[in-house]
């Protein structure tokens, strides 16, 4: 059972995700002749006070 994490900064919309999960679960399936429904796949949305590069952070650079 393939298991998918992705974390994404905060800010887009359902549909986004949505579609995110569908096209990376179909990827994962073909890629391993998985079937669909064992590919989990978990989307984390992290705030951008939350999330580091280098020593900022995404709100920082954003400004």
């Amino acid at each position: 059972m393939p298991i998918i994490h992705i974390s994404l900064i905060e800010g887009r919309e359902p549909q986004q995700i949505r579609n995110l999960i569908s096209q990376v679960t179909n990827s994962v399936s073909n890629a391993l002749d998985a079937p669909v429904e064992s590919v989990k796949v978990i989307v984390t949305e992290v705030a951008p006070t939350h999330w580091g590069s280098g020593d900022r952070t995404i709100a920082e650079k954003r400004g």
